[in-house]
């Protein structure tokens, strides 16, 4: 089932990169921006539809059907496992997603990433322009705070980024909490190692938060809330001690 469900993925992106690279010249921007989204979002949903299929995950991921029309805001979940976005994008077909920047030159992730017109984190100061840009088209901004997969319980320092985008967009911040009782696809964990199976994952609407006058101050808020929310959270049983 893990093999099966890697090669699935892994065919899914690359045929999609096939299309996706000539369309990134092809299409207007807003057109191919439509577009680019709503494949990724409806590829990575047979994709979430196969893993629960093959009893390779139990997903509840219901949560987000409460954000399907929601204004524009900026989605900030924790962050255990490397399959973490691609489950959010499934759920929703208007998200932009803040992404590391080398992803854009990777041959199966990055055609479509520029079609969908993602946002690399290369530069802070042109990842928060571009990121209030979004907002402001109507979009929702998927941005993890710890800036990379969780590495100790219960989450790991924040950036303030987030923060700082929320407060020059004037949107607020929808919390996700993210839960999973495997370490696979956590920092660390080897791409090809099996994990135990099935795995659980659920997902959950936590606090949103008004956009911030102090962008320091909501940080160590943003952090409070986290900390006490993800207390004696699933992956509490494999993550390391702060």
């Amino acid at each position: 089932m893990l093999y099966a469900s890697l090669t699935m993925l892994g065919l899914i992106c690359l045929c999609w990169s096939v299309f996706a690279l000539p369309l990134c010249r092809l299409l207007p921007r807003e057109a191919g921006t439509r577009l680019g989204r709503s494949v990724i979002s409806g590829g990575f949903r047979f994709y979430a539809w196969s893993l629960s299929i093959m009893r390779a995950y139990r997903l509840d991921l219901s949560a987000m059907e409460a954000l399907k029309s929601a204004p524009p805001m900026i989605l900030a979940p924790n962050h255990p496992s490397l399959i973490d976005a691609l489950l959010i994008l499934a759920r929703h077909r208007n998200i932009v997603c803040v992404m590391k920047a080398e992803l854009l030159r990777n041959p199966f992730l990055g055609a479509g990433a520029r079609l969908a017109r993602y946002i690399p984190n290369q530069s802070p100061h042109q990842m928060v322009r571009e990121s209030v840009a979004h907002l402001h088209r109507g979009c929702l901004l998927l941005l993890f705070p710890e800036g990379t997969r969780t590495t100790r319980r219960p989450i790991n320092p924040l950036a303030g980024s987030v923060g700082l985008i929320a407060k020059r967009a004037g949107v607020p911040v929808q919390t996700l909490l993210i839960e999973t009782d495997s370490p696979y696809l956590g920092k660390g964990w080897p791409l090809f190692r099996r994990p135990l199976l099935p795995i659980v994952y659920r997902l959950r609407l936590g606090k949103r938060f008004e956009p911030p006058r102090d962008v320091a101050a909501f940080a160590a808020a943003l952090d409070e809330y986290y900390r006490r929310e993800l207390e004696g959270a699933l992956q509490s049983r494999w993550l390391k001690e702060c």
